[in-house]
């Protein structure tokens, strides 16, 4: 149902209804779920949120885009408090389209003079707008709207003015005669007697609204057996708050600890579920791009690295510093950048040391004796359900834009083989080198080059076969995540594979007939395997 029709039918609903005052998105969310039927956008309460008068100090405008905000969040119509209508017949009738755009199902305008004050203060003392001048900005605002149930509620001042009840009727009966859906009758009196005998007198006309936060007091019986339509709690919901608000801020200043309040306000969760936070999350999975939310990586830094002397004694290689964070921090960042937030690091040698926080952890305890593929059988073991994955080492710092060609890859297996691999032969260590179906060249970038062999410490490829060196990170689609399982757990049946390192399953995996892809770069990676690599890392990260 609009919410234009939402209101009327609450206007002419036979009995007297309870609508709620509300001044932003947030408190119209919380109005609308204690079960109100309908907002009431008060003047004085969206001024003060702004911290000005209710004298028309903010704009129509700031106004509007307030009520945006409440409208949006709400499924309830609200009733906007529109002063005089902030102008003349002409803004009048812009407001009142305005308000139609914003899905605001009335207005409420008072017969005073722009700018107004509030009626409570210094009242008698303010004059009334002309009569006529006011039916015709209630004629104006009718011919302007489009749909038929919204509604204008002409809000009656002569007696916050001191001029009595004849005056009252005759205002009234005037702006009835010009087209407003009903009254609101307001009082500054601390009792209803005004209230009472406008309605006595006034039967039932037209509906007829209230505001009694002077004569609060009342009892709520006697507004329902004087059959007002409406009564408007219409700045409750910001004086409450003012007040809370008032003594949390004491209590922090003058205990200087969060601890005195925390037990005695709404918990951050309270705020994120009112702010829709599940839905946006909902909508971030339908909509969003998927790259990355069903991806695992797996993370190798089960080992100490001896080659780095003392620098490991008390650490693993994983957490030695560059450029001021840890070795494991820049690798896992580098995953996070590129949407990758799921990450298990396979700890081993000083395992308490490895603590980073927003990671998953395997630990491998028999890393002294153990090797790679027993490591990352650890991290396998603790995925339920196949799932793409990446395997990364734990000693090599990577480029986010190497970890995108990744994803661009179709293939089940893919990796990623560094062309400038030369550069190391001469530096006495063991390289993950690898020979391909082809060399890079022009052609490669129109063809899929695939794995043939990748070199292990049980057999170096030699120098002419050599096409690239792993990178030492490595994607599998979750469609072969239960073969990659299947090649792993073959080889590691074999207690004289209890130290297999990476290369021995990827030539296992060509063995069984299954296709890795290779994808050529050139640099963008550093291995960190010396001292002198430390100090190369700290200008590469």
């Amino acid at each position: 149902m609009k919410k234009t029709t939402q209101f009327r039918k609450l206007l002419f609903s036979g009995k007297t209804e309870f609508i709620c005052e509300a001044h932003n998105g947030l408190s119209a969310k919380i109005v609308e779920e204690a079960g109100f039927p309908c907002i009431w956008g008060s003047g004085l309460s969206i001024s003060s949120q702004f911290g000005v008068r209710d004298n028309n100090e903010a704009s129509w405008t700031q106004v509007l885009e307030v009520l945006e905000f409440m409208s949006d969040v709400t499924a309830v119509p609200i009733l906007l408090d529109g002063d005089t209508g902030y102008g003349n017949f002409n803004n009048m009738r812009r407001l009142v389209s305005k308000l139609e755009q914003r899905n605001i199902a009335a207005v409420c305008i008072e017969d005073k003079l722009f700018p107004k004050t509030n009626s409570f203060v210094k009242g008698t003392a303010q004059p009334l707008a002309d009569m006529e001048e006011f039916c015709g900005k209630i004629k104006a605002g009718k011919d302007a709207q489009t749909d038929d149930d919204f509604s204008i509620v002409a809000r009656v001042e002569a007696f916050i003015a001191g001029w009595g009840l004849q005056e009252a009727l005759r205002r009234a009966e005037a702006y009835h005669k010009a087209g407003a859906d009903a009254i609101l009758i307001h009082s500054a009196l601390g009792v209803p007697d005004e209230v009472l005998a406008f309605k006595k007198a006034w039967a039932d006309r037209s509906p007829v609204l209230i505001v009694p936060t002077k004569y609060y007091s009342t009892p709520t019986e006697v507004f329902r057996d004087y059959g007002f339509s409406i009564v408007i709690w219409a700045n409750q919901i910001l004086r409450s708050a003012i007040t809370a608000m008032q003594k949390t801020a004491k209590l922090l200043k003058t205990g200087e600890t969060l601890t005195i309040v925390e037990d005695r306000i709404a918990p951050v969760k309270e705020v994120f579920r009112l702010q829709g936070m599940d839905e946006l999350d909902a909508a971030e999975r339908l909509y969003l791009p998927r790259q990355g939310q069903n991806t695992a990586v797996i993370v190798l830094a089960a080992a100490r690295g001896k080659d780095l002397g003392v620098l490991t004694e008390s650490r693993p290689k994983a957490m030695v510093e560059i450029a001021g964070q840890p070795l494991l921090a820049h690798i896992t960042g580098a995953y996070n950048a590129a949407g990758l937030k799921d990450i298990i690091v396979v700890r081993g040698y000083k395992k308490e040391v490895v603590n980073l926080p927003n990671l998953s952890f395997a630990d491998n305890d028999e890393y002294a004796d153990s090797g790679e593929l027993y490591s990352l059988k650890k991290a396998l073991d603790t995925i339920a359900e196949p799932r793409d994955i990446i395997i990364a080492y734990g000693d090599v710092l990577i480029r986010t834009y190497i970890i995108q060609i990744l994803f661009e890859s179709t293939a089940p297996f893919t990796i990623i083989a560094d062309t400038n691999w030369e550069e190391g032969v001469n530096r006495n260590r063991f390289a993950d080198y690898v020979e391909c179906s082809e060399p890079l060249s022009r052609r490669t970038f129109n063809s899929v080059v695939t794995l043939k062999a990748m070199s292990t410490p049980a057999d170096m490829l030699e120098r002419g076969r050599i096409h690239g060196e792993w990178v030492g990170t490595m994607r599998v689609t979750a469609d072969k995540f239960s073969a990659l399982k299947s090649v792993l757990d073959g080889i590691l049946r074999d207690p004289k594979n209890r130290n297999a390192e990476i290369g021995h399953l990827m030539n296992a995996l060509v063995r069984s007939g299954e296709t890795v892809r290779v994808l050529y770069t050139t640099g963008g990676w550093l291995d960190i395997d010396s001292v002198e690599d430390i100090v190369l890392a700290g200008s590469f990260a």
